[in-house]
């Protein structure tokens, strides 16, 4: 059963979530006991429960994604005068967390067959202040990760593997979240399970787990009061989070069928349409589709990506365009700058569709009759 839904007749929202009968026993069970903070049973249990899930020794949970990642990047050191490449098709928080632990981010072009970072241009953008590459999975489909660690092993780079998009992707036998020195995920309300915020950063090194842990609690030194010997932060995650991370970890094979059937919809309803380009599907990859995103060519569809969402926030649906480059952003310029060809082209003509685990086939079917009619 579901206690969750559509709120507004006939809309279709981007995303929607499925939360139930699991989550409402949890969360009641966190507010009869008091345990309603960042102390409880439930944040146990994510954490171990969630690294299990990517095969992590240790999972650190975290008040969201952005944290997670700034995070990480304080746990190996990363600051003043080092450089973190970083690939410009991504959103924002990826670099925030970078210029937030006071480096700076170096923008790598994307890859025109994954959309992901292109490995191939990540050489060239090294410099003797690089430090570190955060690959991101973008949309759910992971980054050609067996290039990045050799690239990362002959520099001497630590890899910090953003997988906010991409819970349960896979890379051969191994699921997104298993590659990189520590691995960043969010639970923001968007992503395929959520806790409304949150982040998680699981790893291997008991180092880094626990060095995570004592920025993450004020830099408090643990089993002692008031003790602060680091500067830390407040970057903790609450029980009533956790309780509804908990439940929702329980689900999140079924989500992940939902959303690769939700593909299979889109994919069979687009065969033949001109001018639509399906999202990516990489061998020895499997793909989550976070977002179901699709590119427009212009010239061979007779329309652009901007009319075919006015088109359907017309008729009610929701879509949202691929994320902007952050090379063209103020924030972000720097004088690494040069061209981004692809990022562009990608963003330019780029669309996300309803892609939320509630969406049912006659939605998919409206939503592509739509976007036909306009083509």
């Amino acid at each position: 059963m579901s206690i969750s839904g559509r709120s507004v007749k006939d809309r279709i929202p981007l995303i929607d979530t499925d939360f139930g009968e699991l989550e409402l026993e949890y969360i009641t069970e966190c507010i009869t006991s008091g345990w309603i903070s960042s102390q409880g049973k439930y944040v146990k249990e994510f954490e171990e429960g969630f690294g299990s899930y990517c095969n992590r020794k240790f999972a650190v949970a975290t008040s969201n994604g952005t944290c997670a990642l700034h995070l990480a990047l304080l746990t190996l050191g990363i600051g003043d005068g080092d450089e973190v490449i970083v690939p410009t098709l991504t959103f924002a928080a990826t670099a925030n967390a970078v210029m937030h632990a006071g480096a700076t981010p170096v923008f790598v072009d994307s890859d025109a067959k994954s959309w992901n970072i292109d490995p191939d241009l990540i050489e060239e953008a090294i410099t003797e202040k690089t430090r570190a590459i955060i690959p991101v999975h973008l949309y759910g489909q992971p980054c050609d990760m067996k290039k990045i660690i050799e690239i990362a092993d002959k520099f001497d780079l630590r890899i910090i593997e953003d997988a906010a998009e991409a819970h349960g992707a896979t890379i051969g036998n191994n699921r997104v979240g298993e590659f990189g020195d520590i691995s960043c995920f969010s639970f923001y309300a968007t992503k395929i399970i959520t806790t409304g915020e949150g982040g998680m950063c699981p790893t291997d090194n008991p180092d880094y787990n626990n060095k995570m842990r004592l920025l993450r609690d004020h830099g408090k030194e643990p089993g002692v009061y008031y003790i602060h010997n680091e500067v830390g932060y407040n970057y903790r995650m609450t029980n009533l989070q956790a309780a509804i991370g908990v439940a929702q970890l329980s689900k999140i094979e079924k989500y992940i069928k939902k959303k690769r059937k939700i593909a299979e919809w889109y994919m069979r309803e687009f065969t033949d349409v001109p001018g639509i380009q399906l999202p990516p599907s990489i061998e020895n990859t499997q793909n989550v589709y976070w977002l179901y995103s699709i590119l427009i060519d212009e010239e061979e569809s007779g329309t652009n990506r901007d009319d075919i969402m006015t088109y359907l926030q017309e008729h009610n649906i929701e879509s949202r365009p691929l994320f902007h480059p952050l090379h063209l952003m103020k924030p972000f310029i720097t004088k690494h700058l040069k061209e981004y060809p692809i990022s562009e082209k990608l963003s330019g003509s780029g669309i996300t569709l309803p892609s939320g685990v509630l969406l049912k086939e006659e939605d998919v079917n409206r939503i592509v009759g739509l976007i036909k009619d306009r083509i």
